[in-house]
C-alpha cells in the first residue's frame, strides 16, 4: 500500500514538474497583427547585458523598435514586473521601446558573480545609468524616458537628479518620499479600517505591533503588512487581495521565465539584499535629497495606494522644482495605476509626456 501511495506521489510529482517546464519556455511573445503576423518593426527580446561589470538581465520590447526608449525601473526591492504586466497589459509597448532591466540582485540578474553582500543604493543608481547609457547606444537615441515604481522610484529619481542630460523625461509611479513616515500613515488607515469592519484577528496583528510608536519597521510588521494591505484593496491593485494569488502564481504561470529563473526570482525576492535594500529605504529623506530636476517630472498615483503615501508624494512635487511638472490621480488604483487604468495611463503618457507639457494633471 505504502509503494503505490509513494508511486502514485511520484507520478503526480512528475506530471507537475512536466506541466511546469511546458509552461516555462523562456521567451517573451511577439507582437503580432490581428491576421497573426509579426509585426516588422517590433522588438521582443530577453537579454543579459554587461553593466558596471556584471551580466544583468531585461526584456527589451516594443510594437515599432524606432519610437522613443523607456528604462522601467522595478519595485521590490527584488521584484522585477515584466511577467505582472503580461497579467495586467500596460500601453507602455505601444507607444515606446520598453527595457524592463531587472536590477542587481533581482530576477535574471542573479548569479554567482554578483557580490551581493556590500550592494548600496548608490551601486543600483549607477546601474541605472549604464543601463540608460546602453540603450541611448544602442538605439541612437541621445535622451531616454525613465520610470520608476515605487521602490525603483528612488533609484530612478536619484539617477534623473544625478545625469539630466540622459533623460528626455521622469516619470514616477507611486513616488517614495519619506517611506517611514509613509507606513506608520498606512497603519493608521488600516488599523481603523480593521475595526471598522470588525476583524479581530487582524486588529489584534496590528496592535501586536505599535508600528507609529517605533523608530524602525520590525520584520513581524514588514510579514503582515502585504497581508493586511491586499486583504483591505490598498495594495499592489485595487482588486488584488492576495501576494499569491495576484504576483506568485501568474509569475509561475509566466511563459517569459525558465523554471530556474522563476525560481532565481523568488530568492532575490526574499533574499538578505532585499531585506537590507527595504531598510535602507525606510531611512531615506527623497525630498531632502532631491528638492529639484532638470528634466520634465510626472507623478502617476493611485487614490488608494497605500503602499506608499499619496499624500506625501502630492506634497513633494508641489514643492520640487523642475522645468513642468504634473500630478495625475487614478482614482481607480491602488499602487500600480499603469495596470490598474491603462487607458487613463496612455492618455497621459502620449498627450503630456511625449509632448512635454502638463495639460491633464490635476488642478489645484
Amino acid at each position: 500500500m505504502l509503494i503505490a501511495a509513494g508511486a502514485v506521489l511520484g507520478g503526480g510529482l512528475l506530471l507537475l514538474w512536466g506541466v511546469l517546464v511546458a509552461l516555462s519556455p523562456g521567451k517573451p511573445p511577439a507582437f503580432r497583427d490581428d491576421a497573426g503576423r509579426r509585426l516588422p518593426r517590433s522588438i521582443s527580446e530577453k537579454l543579459c547585458v554587461q553593466i558596471n561589470g556584471v551580466e544583468q538581465g531585461m526584456f527589451i520590447v516594443g510594437k515599432d523598435r524606432f519610437r522613443p526608449v523607456l528604462l522601467f525601473v522595478h519595485g521590490g526591492p527584488g521584484m522585477p514586473e515584466y511577467a505582472l504586466s503580461l497579467r495586467y497589459p500596460t500601453v507602455l509597448e505601444d507607444l515606446f521601446t520598453v527595457c524592463w532591466w531587472e536590477q542587481r540582485g533581482a530576477g535574471l540578474s542573479q548569479g554567482g558573480e554578483l557580490p551581493l553582500h556590500g550592494l548600496t543604493m548608490e551601486q543600483l543608481v549607477s546601474d541605472t545609468l549604464t543601463v540608460a547609457d546602453y540603450l541611448r547606444a544602442r538605439f541612437r537615441q541621445e535622451k531616454v524616458f525613465l520610470l520608476g515604481h515605487s521602490w525603483g522610484t528612488a533609484l530612478a529619481l536619484q539617477a534623473a537628479a544625478r545625469a539630466p542630460e540622459r533623460f528626455r523625461a521622469y516619470v514616477a509611479m507611486a513616488q517614495v518620499t519619506r517611506q517611514l513616515d509613509s507606513e506608520k500613515e498606512a497603519y493608521a488607515y488600516l488599523l481603523d479600517a480593521y475595526r471598522r469592519t470588525g476583524d479581530r484577528r487582524m486588529v489584534a496583528a496590528l496592535e501586536a505591533n505599535p508600528l507609529p510608536e517605533m523608530s524602525a519597521m520590525p520584520p513581524a510588521y514588514r510579514a503582515l503588512r502585504d497581508e493586511a494591505m491586499h486583504r483591505a484593496g490598498v495594495g499592489t491593485t485595487r482588486k488584488m487581495r492576495s501576494v499569491f494569488s495576484g504576483i506568485f502564481l501568474p509569475v509561475w504561470a509566466s511563459r517569459v521565465y525558465t523554471v530556474r529563473e522563476k525560481f532565481a526570482l523568488w530568492r532575490g525576492k526574499w533574499s538578505e539584499h532585499s531585506t537590507r535594500m527595504w531598510n535602507r529605504l525606510l531611512t531615506t529623506d527623497l525630498p531632502a535629497l532631491i528638492p529639484r530636476l532638470e528634466v520634465p517630472a510626472y507623478f502617476l498615483h493611485g487614490s488608494f495606494d497605500h503602499t506608499v503615501s499619496y499624500a506625501l508624494a502630492k506634497a513633494y512635487l508641489t514643492r520640487l522644482e523642475a522645468p513642468a511638472k504634473g500630478f495625475y490621480t487614478f482614482a481607480g488604483s491602488a499602487h500600480s495605476p499603469l495596470f490598474e487604468e491603462p487607458e487613463r495611463a496612455r492618455r497621459i503618457l502620449r498627450d503630456d509626456v511625449l509632448a512635454g507639457t502638463h495639460a491633464l494633471a490635476d488642478r489645484g
